[in-house]
């Protein structure tokens, strides 16, 4: 098979995948809850790393337009909302708020990947564990908060 023919065949194959519904809707659910932020500062930390997944105020990037990657990024936000979802406080059966301390803690949150194409949702040492308290104090410390 030809180089030319390859090319052609994966330009194909990626006009095609873009055609496929998933991840291309961009919609926001409403919100239809909200914890009592313990402060501002709180809710801005939280605005800058975590809510584009973990809220229903998603500012949806011009590469969510494109699949394969829409599709990555539609499902990153999808369990997002499903584990934490800050925009349905108080619907969600449970909203693990102490275990967002945790995984922020264990530099688990926010996700390499997605602190390199968001840059805002780098923090600082100092920043981090003002989140970190700021997740303890809005949540509380106890494993499961309803």
């Amino acid at each position: 098979m030809s180089l030319i023919k390859k090319i052609l065949g994966i330009i194909i194959i990626f006009v095609a995948i873009q055609l496929i519904p998933y991840g291309n809707s961009h919609v926001n659910p409403p919100v239809t809850g909200e914890p009592k932020w313990d402060s501002n500062e709180t809710k801005a930390l939280f605005d800058r790393a975590c809510a584009a997944c973990h809220s229903n105020e998603t500012k949806y990037p011009w590469y969510s337009n494109i699949a394969p990657v829409s599709w990555l990024v539609q499902h990153d936000i999808d369990e997002g909302r499903e584990k934490f979802n800050v925009s349905a406080w108080g619907a969600q059966k449970k909203n693990k708020g102490k275990d967002a301390a945790d995984e922020l803690q264990e530099d688990e949150m926010p996700p390499f990947i997605f602190t390199l194409t968001h840059p805002e949702a780098r923090l600082t040492d100092e920043e981090k564990q003002q989140l970190i308290d700021g997740f303890k104090k809005t949540f509380g410390v106890e494993k499961d908060n309803d």
